[in-house]
């Protein structure tokens, strides 16, 4: 589920819980729009983390240089 899917959830959990004052027999709408509302919510902030590890630019590589008397000692690759 993405952040755009998180957030239309939350809002027609929202409407349903505070907007919609219709009966329904056997259906309690303020209760679907919460659970709608704290799925939203769940699915949101697991999108930011999802997100917020690898970025919006992807990975990250970070290349480190050794030298030892101007002469390359070795080298090394971190990938995040």
């Amino acid at each position: 589920m993405g952040i755009g899917v998180s957030v239309f959830l939350i809002a027609i959990g929202a409407i349903l819980a505070f907007a919609v004052d219709v009966s329904v027999s056997g259906l309690d709408l303020a209760t679907i729009g919460v659970i709608l509302m704290v799925v939203g919510v769940i699915g949101l902030i697991t999108s930011m983390v999802i997100f917020g590890r690898s970025g919006f630019g992807g990975r990250r590589t970070v290349v480190t240089d050794s030298y030892v008397e101007d002469t390359p000692a070795g080298r090394r690759t971190d990938v995040y």
